[in-house]
């Protein structure tokens, strides 16, 4: 399980220490960069949040402090991500509106719990989830079978996600389409990094980026497959049989804590019977 500092003080009001020109003038350039970075124009964010391009253009440029309850609008509307709502309500001249609790709190108890189900019942087939930087929060048993056998300097803590697929100690020598599954890989880590700002996720993005490309073999994927695959498989060979999954990644829906809203649960659902008749026989 990961940890972090909790926000501590009240999650309401104003932040002690703070002036209306420095506060005005740090949320400005903030909320303009996500602006910018969600490529939407002053007047369209203004029709969302039903306000005025000139009153967008004012708090941007400093010239007008939002209120609380209108900045956490404007960030809804952007899609900003929940940590980032905080440091845009810091800036602005307020206190943290959500908590980071770490995940062992008791508080967290129900969460921790509902998680282990969720991943006991999928089981035969793999399922783990990860937090914003991939960092393994828990796994269960069919993702433990595809791990059978991996050298133990490769489970480097944090355990990360990214680095255990692509490392060419890894997985990646098992993964049958690698050079397609490591760039839609990288390119959903390159999207992520666009659209939020995390020194960690860009730092476990350059060191498995930097990996050597592993050679799995001639997969019969890139010749033709005959199972009518609706999106890209992964295709993964376990004690000389080669099996095929689909990912899906859910995460939590309105979430309140830091924490839970970087996680993601992923699943590998099987892309063909024969994969769903071996992971039962097989994991246990």
């Amino acid at each position: 399980m990961t940890s972090a500092e909790p926000a501590k003080g009240s999650t309401r009001g104003k932040a002690k220490g703070k002036t209306h020109e420095n506060a005005a003038t740090g949320v400005g350039p903030l909320l303009r960069g996500w602006r910018e970075r969600r490529r939407v124009s002053q007047l369209e964010l203004a029709l969302r949040a039903d306000s005025s391009a000139r009153h967008i253009s004012f708090v941007e440029t400093g010239r007008s402090r939002p209120s609380e309850e209108f900045l956490l609008r404007l960030a809804d509307h952007l899609d900003v991500p929940v940590r980032d709502r905080n440091s845009l309500l810091l800036a602005a001249g307020y206190a943290p509106r959500f908590r980071e609790t770490p995940l062992d709190d008791p508080t967290m108890g129900t969460l921790r719990e509902g998680l282990e189900q969720l991943l006991a019942g999928y089981e035969p087939y793999p399922a783990l989830v990860v937090d914003a930087s991939y960092d393994v929060i828990a796994a269960n048993r069919g993702i433990m079978m595809m791990l059978d056998g991996i050298p133990e300097h490769v489970f480097t803590e944090p355990m990360n996600a990214m680095r255990l697929t692509l490392h060419p100690e890894g997985l990646a020598p098992r993964i049958r389409n690698l050079r397609e599954w490591r760039g839609h890989l990288l390119h959903q880590m390159e999207r992520q990094i666009a659209l939020q700002r995390s020194d960690a996720l860009r730092a476990v993005y350059e060191e498995v980026a930097a990996y050597p490309l592993a050679d799995p073999g001639e997969d019969a994927f890139e010749a033709g497959a005959e199972v009518p695959y609706f999106a890209l498989p992964l295709r993964f060979e376990h004690d000389g049989h080669v099996l095929s999954f689909v990912s899906s990644i859910s995460t939590f829906n309105t979430p309140m804590d830091v924490t839970v809203a970087e996680l993601a649960i992923e699943t590998l659902l099987p892309a063909d019977p024969a994969t769903s008749k071996y992971l039962h026989a097989h994991v246990s």
